[in-house]
């Protein structure tokens, strides 16, 4: 067998055939089910024409049928591509034009939208529907409905050979701009995101069947609940690179605070996996509802935050409620794969952007010169990855360029735009996207340390910082507010108050926008063009 993610899910099937696998909206498959309806629906696919190379989408939200497909596309040496649920239909013409698709999978909620999109997809000639119940409208798309793709294809594996050079692509938004397709080899992204990598040990394992020989080793099954869309990439590598040492997955096809709790405890959840203040916030406060309250939560000893802010206020209130819980934080990016962890301690979550975290193997922190920043200096430079990185962007030679880079002694990096800083003692602290700082009076200002300390303030729910023009300071910072339901609107005087403490004066937000609700990804990533919109709006309409 290689370093193919397939390859490795087969691996894993064959040792750990009778555990259960997959569990979501009342469906259970083994490893063993999973196997066998993920064989049928690739011959399915390739009775229709889809081969290496070939692209197929899948848009749907969290399901059974959103893994098999994963496992059957792999199977073909195929490339799966994952849409964002959320898309509008001019959203959802450019990523299925970027993507090349040539089939499509999809819930049948969606037609509508497919329908929407037909005519500008001359690549696509195979599309799959999903059954939701929705009763959605899908006379004329010539869709084939899932169970009947399923019943019609072999179970048998009876593939050819594969590559460690097969393509992984994993679309992302990001917190500006389209959607742009990231391209790995199955490999690189294996020990980038896949469990290739110990990230305490920090070493790599040297044979792809190492991987189910370390979930063997593990006379306990852990049962883990990503919670995040799949179409994002942290649940995708949580569903995957679990699959590899034969954990049992549990996902839920919305995020619904009560309803993680009651499922801990049906399923024995060991693990959860959230990203940010967007879903701890509300598992923070679900705690007090009384249908939680009388559960059995006994099985729950760790939650993992990665992908967006997880204020130290949360964290503080969290290990407040559940000191026995561990939390652990990490970083990282669709572009340089897993870049750092840290433990999460009591009393110890203040920070200057975003966590300080220690290093994974290839992380680096890079100057402008793309030399290594000396650890414990006061140098801002990027956080940066070499090694097993991307290829590119799928048909963006120019980002490509930008963000894939190399050094004058022949090191490839991968460089997404994050900034960070060495500490003395070899760890990273993470600053913040360089894409939506704000530059006032020449100081740069990172959105991620004014928010943590913003949503610290009592009355307080969400918020989102934006830099707004200023004629004296080129950008000031503005805060856009969701307040807390129970409580007044907070005053500017009061945010800056509070904020003191935490940071420095000239980060303080100098003006608040009010919002009944923040606008974020299904993933919780802060949507910045919205909030900046929001503020812009308003500071200029107050300035005619």
């Amino acid at each position: 067998m290689e370093f193919n993610l397939a390859d490795l899910f087969e691996n894993a099937a064959d040792h750990f055939a009778e555990r259960e696998y997959l569990v979501c909206d009342g469906k259970r498959r083994t490893y063993a089910e999973m196997e066998e309806r993920a064989n049928r629906l690739a011959h399915h696919l390739a009775t229709n024409g889809v081969g290496p190379g070939d692209h197929v989408g899948i848009y749907a939200q969290n399901s059974v049928e959103w893994v098999e497909t994963v496992w059957a596309v792999f199977k073909l040496r195929a490339v799966w591509v994952n849409i964002n649920y959320r898309y509008v239909e001019d959203e959802l013409a450019y990523l299925f034009d970027n993507a090349d698709l040539k089939a499509l999978v999809y819930q049948r909620e969606y037609a509508p939208r497919v329908r929407g999109v037909l005519d500008r997809l001359p690549l696509l000639t195979h599309s799959i529907v999903i059954e939701d119940g929705s009763g959605a409208d899908i006379e004329g798309l010539g869709s084939v409905d899932y169970e009947a793709a399923m019943a019609g294809g072999s179970p048998e594996r009876d593939f050819g050979p594969r590559s460690p050079d097969d393509r992984y692509i994993l679309y992302t938004g990001g917190t500006t701009g389209m959607p742009k397709g990231v391209v790995w080899r199955h490999e690189d992204v294996f020990f980038a995101l896949g469990g290739g990598i110990d990230p305490v040990q920090n070493t790599r394992i040297d044979r792809p069947e190492a991987m189910a020989e370390k979930g063997l080793a593990n006379p306990a099954q852990a049962v883990m609940m990503p919670i995040a869309p799949l179409m994002h990439g942290a649940t995708q590598w949580g569903v995957m690179g679990g699959s590899f040492v034969g954990n049992k997955i549990v996902l839920v096809p919305q995020f619904e605070p009560r309803r993680i709790y009651e499922l801990i405890a049906e399923e024995g959840v060991h693990a959860i996996m959230i990203t940010g203040d967007a879903m701890a916030r509300p598992l923070l406060e679900a705690l007090d509802d009384p249908g939680v309250a009388g559960l059995d939560l006994s099985s729950w000893a760790a939650l993992s935050s990665t992908a967006a802010l997880f204020s130290p206020s949360v964290k503080e209130a969290l290990m407040e409620r559940l000191p026995n819980l561990i939390l652990t934080e990490a970083i990282g990016s669709s572009e340089g794969g897993s870049n750092g962890y840290t433990m999460v301690q009591k009393g110890k979550t203040a920070m200057k952007g975003g966590p300080t975290v220690t290093p994974i193997m290839d992380t680096v922190v890079l100057d402008e010169d793309l030399e290594i920043v000396p650890v414990g200096s006061d140098v801002i430079g990027k956080v940066a990855r070499r090694g097993n990185i991307p290829l590119e962007y799928y048909k963006d030679p120019v980002k490509t360029a930008e963000t894939f880079v190399t050094d004058a002694g022949g090191v490839r990096y991968a460089v997404p735009g994050d900034f960070a800083t060495y500490e003395p003692d070899g760890s990273i602290t993470l600053l913040g996207r360089g894409s939506v700082s704000i530059n006032s009076g020449g100081e740069k200002i990172y959105p991620e340390e004014v928010e943590g300390a913003v949503k610290g303030h009592p009355d307080v729910y969400d918020c989102v910082v934006v830099g707004v023009p200023d004629e004296r300071w080129g950008q000031r910072v503005a805060a856009v507010v969701q307040a807390r339901d129970d409580a007044s609107p907070p005053t500017v005087e009061s945010i800056q108050e509070h904020c003191r403490t935490h940071i420095a004066g000239y980060k303080l937000p100098r003006e608040l926008h009010f919002v009944d609700a923040i606008v974020r990804s299904p993933s919780g990533k802060p949507d910045y063009r919205w909030a900046k919109d929001i503020a812009t709006t308003v500071a200029a309409s107050e300035r005619t």
